[in-house]
């Protein structure tokens, strides 16, 4: 039998309320909320960097357009600072103005507009091609279109267009295409002194004459490093020019060679105690203003550049020498009789006297033969020497950049030197042999010819003196005399108390002396007494004319001429004419017994 007890330590079942009875499902462990609740957050943030991520991007992608939308502009852009570099490098400086000795002016600058491209700004090359050169059309469409296809950001498109052009292009509106102001170099008066302005480029860089002068002296180099010279910051230049006279003297040369049917001619006057260049001119010449034909051969300045032989005007410096070393004084005797020979050459008189002439003689009628016998007297050294101290023999330098040397005998014997003597076998720029007949005339001072204005005292401080005073007076005694009784006839303008030296070359071709080609040459001193002014004038080719009678040596062209140039100029240089003639003009012969030229005769 089997008894069931209860234990009596049991406890008492739990009591369930109505509401505990209606929740059957199970509470979730701790372990499973803290899994909900972190689960929840992990969504969130997942929600919130897709967010952040869309955000990022999008800020990196606004940057990244910003980015090339501003290299895409500054492509196109051209930066300023360079664009003013390449337009100051590229446009012309301003150069100071040239004046006469009188304030005219030769050359000035003006304001001009240039019309300037950017290739990398213009999107159309083809169009802007097409509409430049329509209203442009002298511009080559190819060398445009070459030129925009480059990678340059700057280019020129025309230099120098008028208000009108201007314009026109202005009305195209093409990007990238603008106006530059310029100056541009203009030379009021033409010609007139055109191979002593010479000219500029079109970027107003000097080429020649006293331009090229001006650059040389730094202005290029200035303008070169950046410097932009305005019209304020550069002096005037004055030259020794007087514009009036050298208008009179161009004009009379193109008379002179119209009449004698000259191939050329050259011209100048100088200052015999300053060596200034008061007047010069070389023709054919150009205009300066538009220098296409300047570099013609025909064209050059006769003056300066080109060499010739002298002919009887070297008389002048063979007596000269001569007088000065006291191996003749004026009267003597010179045997002048028949021909001189020297082995398989011989000497001749063009004026044949067939006697013995006394040196002033020998002057006079310009004898070939008594030249050549006084030069010997000296000897080929000595006559060599004086030559070179007299700056016949190396290269003459003044401020025109262009100059000749001259053209020496490589071997000089004693046959040299008597054909020197009167003018042939060296051949010199008339302005050098200008520069050796002043300082016959002023004293005997050599003084380098100038363009530039300058005093006597200034000329004369690295002067050197050649010649005695006294030689001086003897060459002007001489040149007076030829102007009363010898081939120096045209000059003698009354009241100007003129004195002068022909000369008559045969020109060389093909390496030998032409019969029927000369080229003449005429020196005057103006007044004799007391010089201020030398006149030169050469003549290429003159012919013979019914005028001349068919001769066409030097007194009856170039002499000619001469003559013209003093009676013009001689006003317009403050050189009056004086009607009565000085009484004792060359005291220092009248001393020595030698008679005076009595200034009476007139052309």
């Amino acid at each position: 039998m089997t008894v069931e007890q209860s234990p009596s330590n049991a406890p008492p079942p739990p009591e369930r309320d109505a509401d505990s009875e209606a929740d059957v499902t199970p509470r979730p462990t701790l372990l499973a909320r803290t899994m909900a609740a972190a689960h929840g957050l992990m969504r969130t943030r997942i929600d919130k960097s897709g967010l952040r991520i869309r955000l990022v991007a999008g800020g990196f992608a606004l940057l990244y357009v910003a980015i090339c939308g501003k290299l895409v502009y500054l492509g196109f852009k051209p930066d300023p600072q360079s664009l003013r570099r390449a337009a100051s490098e590229a446009s012309s400086g301003a150069r100071p103005d040239i004046l006469d000795r009188n304030g005219e002016v030769l050359a000035t600058d003006i304001k001009t507009m240039s019309v300037f491209a950017e290739p990398r700004r213009i999107v159309d090359k083809d169009e802007a091609v097409e509409l430049i050169t329509a209203v442009l059309p002298d511009v080559n469409a190819r060398e445009l279109r070459d030129r925009l296809a480059s990678r340059k950001g700057f280019i020129w498109v025309k230099r120098g267009i008028t208000p009108k052009e201007q314009a026109e292009v202005f009305r195209l509106g093409l990007p990238g295409v603008g106006f530059l102001p310029e100056n541009k170099r203009v030379y009021p008066n033409g010609a007139i002194g055109a191979h002593v302005l010479g000219f500029t480029n079109v970027d107003n860089v000097g080429i020649a004459g006293i331009e090229k002068y001006i650059d040389s002296r730094g202005l290029a180099e200035l303008n070169g490093a950046g410097f932009r010279m305005t019209a304020a910051d550069l002096r005037p230049m004055s030259l020794s020019l007087d514009l009036k006279a050298t208008h009179a003297l161009r004009d009379e040369l193109l008379k002179g060679i119209d009449r004698y049917k000259a191939k050329a001619a050259a011209a100048a006057i100088m200052d015999v105690n300053t060596g200034e260049v008061v007047a010069l001119a070389s023709l054919p010449d150009y205009n300066p203003n538009n220098p296409v034909d300047a570099l013609e051969p025909n064209r050059i300045n006769r003056m300066s550049v080109g060499v010739f032989e002298m002919g009887s005007t070297f008389k002048a410096l063979t007596l000269a020498m001569a007088l000065d070393a006291n191996k003749v004084n004026l009267n003597t005797r010179i045997d002048a009789r028949g021909a001189l020979r020297y082995g398989r050459f011989t000497i001749h008189d063009f004026h044949a006297q067939n006697r013995a002439l006394s040196v002033s003689e020998v002057f006079t009628y310009s004898s070939n033969i008594g030249t050549a016998r006084i030069a010997l007297m000296m000897g080929v050294d000595a006559h060599k020497a004086f030559l070179r101290k007299a700056g016949q023999i190396d290269r003459m330098r003044t401020e025109l950049p262009e100059s000749a040397e001259p053209i020496v005998p490589k071997n000089w014997g004693e046959l040299n030197t008597m054909t020197i003597a009167f003018g042939h076998g060296l051949a010199v720029a008339p302005l050098q042999a200008m520069m050796a007949v002043a300082a016959l005339s002023n004293g005997g001072y050599l003084i380098t010819p100038t363009f530039l204005k300058r005093d006597e005292a200034e000329a004369r401080k690295n002067a050197p003196r050649i010649l005695k005073p006294e030689t001086s007076e003897a060459l002007r005694y001489l040149m007076r005399l030829n102007a009363e009784i010898g081939s120096a006839k045209s000059i003698d303008i009354k009241g100007y108390y003129a004195g002068g030296k022909t000369g008559t070359a045969n020109k060389v071709v093909n390496g030998r002396y032409s019969n029927d080609r000369v080229f003449t040459t005429f020196t005057a001193i103006a007044p004799s007494d007391k010089p201020k002014y030398l006149f030169l004038t050469v003549m290429d080719e003159p012919q013979g004319t019914t005028e001349t009678h068919g001769y066409r040596t030097a007194a009856w062209n170039a002499g000619a001429v001469t003559g013209k140039i003093i009676e013009r100029t001689g006003p317009l240089l403050g050189l009056p004419p004086r009607f009565d003639p000085p009484t004792q003009p060359f005291p220092l012969l009248a001393r020595l017994g030698i008679g005076q030229p009595t200034g009476s005769t007139t052309r």
